[in-house]
């Protein structure tokens, strides 16, 4: 993926037009031709300029179990023939649980009767929980709601939160490459690839108030020399419809207080930062398990919905790079179109998440709420997990200084 290769000049054909489109005929264009996201899709070039057999080689064999993911969900992008193959080779024989998880959630997004045949190769495999997502996809590809296996549970209730959910985001980052609006770029992120960028979220409800109260954690491994996680916690609020009975459709928001950092990489402030509030909205549905109680209320096992945020990347710093030197800790952050430095906002970033509960140490027992998470229940950063805030009301990791300068 060399961004060098980029040349606007070759590109200038490529614009936002208004083609005529079937689907004018299906309804309102003003809510047909409303999503940002599908014009962009329609107009950027793509970024990674790997050829198609460099992604397919890479896709099974290259050291880097990030790369190999993103390089299965490239293929996927692309279109390419034989992807099924492909994905169900990668859910075989790869090393990683994460890739081969990510590999059935990629097969489940082509659906279709070879697809959907491939996932239900996987639901009894000897990993409980990449079997429980292969059981999972295929009822959604059939039924379009989840299904679990019935394994036996446990739950802490002295952690912070009731429940910590991983979440797996799939995105498309589109990078405004110059000032006129004419031309975008795009960098297809799959979930390592996001989480090794700009941090692994979590979600984490507590049974009480998680139909109008939510923390979203992110915890980013590999910025900070001494080994701990750059932390960065959002609060989110909002309603919850219980239409149906066993899941809850969401839409919350969050703003709060944390740096805009000029450099365009979390925690370096060679270039200055300003502290700004920033907002983020999150949409979906998650699906309950009535065999799993806690507190009264059944767990939430399986969390699934919709991103939209913008990022402030420094395609400068980027020139010439491959994929892995792009990918690295921090180099890149979100940001918010409503303050002094919206302007820097040039990545418009759109897609989708997943997560359910999974066994993550491996005795049998899906773990309910066993991940480190380091936020109190207003999501204030709390190093140590003891539900009081390091330095009370502040949500993001404060290793620069930023809050008191």
């Amino acid at each position: 993926m060399a961004l060098e290769s980029v040349d606007l000049g070759q590109v200038s054909g490529v614009e936002a037009q208004a083609p005529v489109w079937d689907h004018y005929l299906q309804g309102d264009p003003a809510r047909l031709n409303s999503d940002f996201g599908e014009f962009l899709k329609r107009t950027a070039i793509r970024l990674d300029v790997r050829t198609d057999d460099q992604v397919a080689q890479e896709a099974l064999n290259h050291r880097d179990p990030m790369i190999r993911e993103q390089s299965l969900f490239q293929y996927v992008d692309r279109g390419l023939p034989g992807a099924v193959d492909l994905l169900t080779e990668a859910v075989k024989t790869d090393s990683v649980r994460e890739v081969r998880w990510n590999a059935l959630w990629a097969l489940e997004k082509i659906g279709g009767p070879r697809a959907l045949k491939a996932l239900q190769g996987f639901v009894n495999d000897d990993d409980a929980d990449v079997g429980e997502w292969a059981r999972l996809f295929a009822s959604e590809l059939t039924t379009g709601l989840p299904a679990f296996d019935s394994r036996s549970w446990k739950q802490d209730p002295d952690r912070t939160f009731d429940e910590t959910i991983l979440l797996n985001i799939d995105v498309d980052v589109y990078v405004r490459l110059d000032d006129t609006g004419r031309h975008w770029g795009k960098i297809s992120l799959a979930p390592q690839g996001l989480a090794r960028s700009y941090g692994q979220a979590h979600a984490c409800p507590n049974s009480a108030t998680r139909d109008h109260q939510l923390v979203i954690s992110k915890n980013l491994a590999g910025l900070h020399d001494d080994g701990t996680p750059h932390v960065e916690n959002f609060l989110f609020r909002g309603v919850t419809n219980h239409a149906s009975a066993g899941r809850g459709s969401f839409f919350f928001e969050s703003r709060g207080l944390r740096p805009i950092f000029m450099s365009g990489q979390a925690d370096n402030d060679s270039l200055g930062h300003r502290n700004e509030m920033v907002s983020a909205k999150r949409s979906g549905e998650w699906t309950t398990d009535p065999l799993m109680e806690i507190k009264g209320k059944p767990a939430i096992r399986y969390v699934r919905g919709a991103v939209q945020t913008w990022g402030y990347i420094n395609f400068e710093t980027m020139r010439g790079s491959s994929l892995e030197e792009i990918l690295f800790p921090g180099n890149s952050i979100l940001g918010t179109l409503d303050t002094p430095t919206g302007p820097l906002a040039n990545a418009y970033i759109t897609g989708t998440f997943k997560g359910k509960l999974v066994d993550w140490d491996g005795d049998g027992k899906i773990d309910v709420n066993s991940l480190d998470i380091y936020s109190t229940h207003e999501a204030e950063v709390d190093t140590n997990q003891d539900n009081i805030a390091d330095e009370p009301g502040v949500q993001f990791c404060t290793r620069t200084g930023w809050m008191h300068s």
